[in-house]
C-alpha cells in the first residue's frame, strides 16, 4: 500500500505554506512537514482516521492536525489524499474525489 498525494492536496500545502510564511519561514515549513508527515501512519493503520462527519462514506477519512484537515481516501492498493485544510473553513470535495 501506498499513499498517493492528489494535484489538489499538493496546491493546498504550497497555499498553507504560503499563508504561514507570511508571518514565519520556519513555521510554515515546520507545519508543512508535519502535514507531509502525518499520513505515514495510515500505512499501518489505513482506518486510524475518523469518517468525515460531512459525507458520512467509510472509505473518506480524515486526520486532524492541530487546525488543519487531512482528508484521505482508502482505495484497494493504495491510500489517496484528497484535500487538506483548515478546520475554520467550510469542507468541499474537490471535484473528482468522489
Amino acid at each position: 500500500m501506498t499513499v498517493v498525494w492528489s494535484r489538489q492536496a499538493q496546491d493546498d500545502l504550497v497555499a498553507i505554506r504560503s499563508y504561514i510564511a507570511r508571518d514565519s519561514e520556519h513555521y510554515a515549513q515546520l507545519t508543512v512537514d508535519r502535514l507531509i508527515t502525518a499520513p505515514d501512519r495510515l500505512l499501518a493503520w489505513p482506518r486510524s482516521g475518523r469518517v468525515v462527519p460531512e459525507v458520512g462514506d467509510e472509505n473518506l477519512r480524515e486526520i486532524i492536525m492541530g487546525p488543519y484537515r487531512l482528508v484521505y481516501r482508502l482505495h484497494t492498493d493504495h491510500i489517496g489524499i484528497v484535500t487538506v485544510f483548515h478546520g475554520a473553513r467550510e469542507f468541499r470535495l474537490p471535484e473528482g474525489a468522489a
